[in-house]
């Protein structure tokens, strides 16, 4: 059983900054990579970031790169997301997910919603002007 659990998020003003987490159990060691997708209202959701666990290769959205920076700590089997230089269009819920295929991991995979298995419940951003 995979469990995730984001947290960390909350109200910030912009140009502000945010480290979201995510707590893994389960097999997750056992994952390809994982990922961070964000839902706003109104939208469907997308892709922000995502790691591989095998290169270490990380991934970003043009919108996030350059503000946002996804790491591990795989001592805490922790996930994490670090926003600065927060806009208003970051409001959204943030998901974090993992993914089991055995295709493997990369630019191409990460950024599909559909490549993950395990979702976490949200942790809500919201960045005011």
């Amino acid at each position: 059983q995979v469990q995730l659990v984001e947290s960390g998020g909350g109200l910030v003003q912009a140009g502000g900054s945010l480290r979201l987490s995510c707590a893994t159990s389960g097999r997750t060691f056992s994952s390809s990579g994982m990922g961070w997708f964000r839902q706003a209202p109104g939208k469907e959701r997308e892709f922000v970031s995502a790691i591989s666990w095998s290169s270490g290769s990380t991934y970003y959205a043009a919108s996030v790169k350059g503000r946002f920076t996804i790491s591990r700590d795989n001592a805490k089997n922790t996930l994490y997301l670090q926003m600065n230089s927060l806009k208003p269009e970051d409001t959204a819920v943030y998901y974090c997910a993992a993914a089991f295929g055995s295709d493997g991991f990369n630019s191409r995979v990460a950024v599909r919603s559909t490549a993950y298995d395990n979702w976490g419940q949200g942790t809500r951003v919201t960045v005011s002007s």
